[in-house]
């Protein structure tokens, strides 16, 4: 399932003011384009917290903030990478540093599962 963790919008956010146009249009082939790297980065929470998140969305609604934060900056990355052209100078290199480190800490705050608390 796409878009579970996190929305299209937030990504884009992320990938910064001077994203490509047409990889935001979110129509034909970006439409797939978009929802494939939604899908591997909820694929990658998933496996690298060893936990299903996405088909059990409800039961972590209190940490969905944390979820979608890490979700975001994982696409955020692949949409700032297919065209840096628009880009100032260094611009997406920090977007990109920016969006690692983001990912990176949630996934390894997630990684330990007494971090994974249920909604009650």
């Amino acid at each position: 399932m796409v878009w579970t963790l996190c929305t299209s919008g937030a990504a884009i956010a992320k990938a910064g003011a001077n994203v490509n146009s047409n990889i935001i249009s979110y129509v034909g082939d970006y439409k797939t384009i978009l929802d494939t790297w939604s899908l591997e980065a909820e694929d990658r929470i998933n496996a690298e917290c060893h936990t299903d998140f996405v088909a059990n969305h409800a039961t972590y609604l209190d940490i969905s903030g944390a979820l979608s934060d890490i979700c975001s900056s994982l696409i955020a990355m692949n949409i700032v990478a297919y065209d840096t052209t628009g880009y100032l100078a260094r611009e997406a290199d920090i977007l990109l540093n920016v969006n690692d480190d983001k990912a990176n800490r949630g996934l390894a705050i997630f990684k330990d599962k007494n971090k994974q608390r249920l909604s009650t």
